[in-house]
């Protein structure tokens, strides 16, 4: 069957047998890179509790300190010193507080290449999509893994196209294009997706501002987003191998990059693959917006924030984002206006670059020096302010206008504050004037921004599964249909019991559900089988919400779809779950009328072989559970994966 272009890229870096890499799958890979900051110091723990003595392959992990630099507390710089001693020891490449935010580190020093897939230990790690790469983020315990093993495993997630058309009028960015896809569609169409760019308008977006939509289709609610390799990064990779030839040992050379031009129809998308959203945006109708306050699913033009008169009190440039060369360009050109323009009394503009590199080249420019000149404030090359630490964090009462990725009630600063996002050149008008202003008249469009198209699934292939030693080939068990839409982790183990660290795993099992059915625990059987709704398990990340049903004796869930932080928590702690619509469908249909929350009906058998559910008389089919979600299960999780594999000698 056909396959995009991410499918092609995950089943390049896909570990053992796979067959042909689908949406849905869950498959282990072995990622090019593992990156991780700060965090890194959380990992080592995490790293030596499972046993591992040393790393697979120190070329994998990169780790680059950005988070926290501002803090020079013994106790900060003691845990940087650990983290340089563990990575000078395993031969690790290690990046030292003020080189700058890792993700930036990662593209500038080339360990980011086209049709490669490279993760990182940080929810940014989307970025690494506008070199044509898979970017991904994972949590702690999966870096740990892959440090010990040189793998971890993924579901691959639904694939939505998003083809760009048009042109960027005139004061219109790639931060406003990103604001309008938040801001437009913004009813979860891309959650849990990965997405790839394609169409005409992408060939007008330089690679700064692909940098900025990518990083931020984290906040859109994707898990990926890619841009395809064209001329724009063909240029971008052959500048960067420039600098790389000086050196000892490039990253990559011009040759490699020619190579890679000359191969990129191997992972380029197929004519008729499946995309489960078609998502279609017309750049010439973006205007520069403003997200906010407190959301990225709220945007306002800027010509009508400038009629409110919304007065600031601080302006950040600084974030992996937008603190490149070309955003200190925009910035210093609106304070270079009129002869001169400086920042507004009663307002503080705080600059950061995102690297040492960024900042040099800013100060070669004359960019940065006309920023200083004009009253801001620098601060060193990484996170700070953005993700509230260090200097300049917003106050109960103030208001904030920046050019940084998130723009959560409390997340800069206090919660008593409001932020506002927008480009870098708004930010600067702002900073001058005291208001969120436009540096210039705007057109506003008059015409429609895009749309969505969701595409009909096709159904799940026939044939045969392999099925491992210490998997079921099948599960039986009465079905227990649960119909609401979004059942969030905290109805299904509450906020209650999730800090309390006295109740054990076998206890686990008497609080699940009780605050989406109070009833639940009367209605429920050890050995029934949940059929859940769409999105199952929105919400936080409290793996007790996979756990507590297991703990309960709850065999499997089977639902229309989940959401990935707990299919992820699911399997990582042995937990079978199974996306099969038809199968939700049918039930829904069956108990129409029904007001009930937990709904008892006929035993389902679940063969994984066949990958087939039978209730009654009727079949559905769903994805097949290939060799590693069914080692996970097989296993107990995770962690004994790993176990196994140090114990084994791999």
């Amino acid at each position: 069957m056909p396959q995009t272009s991410i499918e092609k890229i995950v089943q390049r870096y896909a570990v053992g047998p796979t067959g042909d890499v689908r949406s849905g799958d869950i498959v282990a890979i072995r990622p090019k890179h593992v990156m991780t900051h700060d965090n890194t110091g959380a990992v080592i723990p995490k790293f030596q509790s499972i046993g591992a003595t040393k790393v697979r392959d120190p070329k994998q992990p990169v780790f680059g300190m950005d988070h926290d630099i501002q803090n020079t507390t013994p106790e900060n710089l003691g845990k940087y010193a650990k983290i340089e001693k563990f990575a000078r020891d395993n031969g690790i490449d290690y990046y030292p507080p003020g080189r700058g935010i890792a993700h930036q580190v990662m593209i500038e020093e080339g360990y980011v290449t086209p049709g490669s897939l490279v993760v990182g230990s940080d929810s940014h790690s989307n970025i690494y999509g506008a070199a044509a790469a898979v970017g991904t983020p994972v949590v702690r315990t999966d870096a740990a893994a892959i440090w010990a093993t040189g793998e971890t495993w993924w579901q691959v997630p639904d694939v939505v196209k998003v083809t760009l058309t048009g042109e960027l009028r005139d004061g219109a960015v790639g931060k406003d294009v990103i604001i309008a896809l938040c801001g437009h569609f913004n009813s979860d169409e891309v959650l849990n997706c990965v997405i790839e760019f394609v169409g005409p308008g992408v060939t007008t977006l330089s690679m700064d501002e692909r940098l900025t939509i990518s990083n931020m289709t984290t906040e859109w609610g994707a898990l990926a987003g890619m841009f395809p390799f064209d001329e724009t990064l063909l240029e971008f990779l052959l500048s960067r191998a420039a600098v790389f030839a000086s050196r000892d040992e490039p990253r990559y050379t011009a040759e490699d990059v020619n190579a890679w031009w000359e191969a990129r129809s191997e992972w380029a998308p197929d004519k008729d693959a499946y995309y489960a959203k078609e998502l279609t945006l017309d750049l010439s109708q973006v205007a520069p917006h403003v997200s906010g306050p407190d959301t990225v699913k709220d945007m306002t033009s800027v010509a009508d924030m400038q009629a409110r008169e919304v007065r600031i009190n601080k302006a950040y440039l600084m974030s992996c984002v937008n603190a490149r060369e070309s955003d200190f360009a925009a910035a210093a050109r609106v304070f270079a206006r009129d002869g001169g323009r400086r920042v507004a009394e009663g307002v503080d503009f705080y600059v950061a670059a995102a690297s040492s590199e960024v900042e040099a080249k800013a100060k070669a420019s004359g960019d940065w020096d006309i920023l200083m000149n004009a009253g801001a404030r620098a601060l060193p090359p990484g996170c700070g302010a953005c993700i509230g630490l260090g200097t300049g964090l917003l106050e109960a009462g103030e208001v904030g206008i920046s050019a940084t990725n998130r723009n959560f009630k409390g997340r800069m600063g206090s919660r008593d504050a409001q932020c506002y996002l927008a480009s870098p050149a708004v930010v600067a008008e702002s900073a001058i004037r005291g208001i969120i202003a436009s540096p210039m008249a705007l057109d506003e469009g008059d015409g429609s921004l895009g749309e969505c198209a969701v595409q009909p699934r096709p159904a799940a292939a026939a044939g045969k599964t392999t099925i491992i030693d210490g998997f079921p080939a099948r599960m039986e068990g009465r079905s227990l249909f649960l119909p609401q839409d979004n059942l969030n982790t905290d109805g299904i183990y509450g906020k209650d019991v999730t800090y309390r660290d006295d109740i054990t795993l076998e206890q686990q099992g008497q609080y699940a559900m009780l605050n989406y059915d109070p009833a639940f625990q009367q209605i429920a059987q050890p050995g029934d089988i949940i059929v859940g709704g769409a999105n199952f398990g929105s919400g936080s990340s409290r793996e007790q919400a996979a756990t507590a049903l297991a703990s309960f004796g709850i065999k499997l869930v089977i639902a229309e779809t989940f959401s990935a932080t707990y299919t992820r928590n699911a399997f990582n702690n042995g937990f079978v779950c199974i996306v099969c619509p038809d199968l939700v469908a049918a039930l829904r249909e069956a108990n129409t009328g029904s007001d009930a929350l937990t709904i008892p009906g006929d035993a389902l058998v679940v063969n994984f072989e066949d990958s087939e559910i039978t209730l009654g008389d009727r079949t559905f089919r769903f994805p097949a559970l290939g060799p590693a979600a069914q080692e996970l299960v097989a296993a107990g999780g995770s962690e004994n994966v790993v176990k196994r594999k140090l114990a084994a000698g791999g």
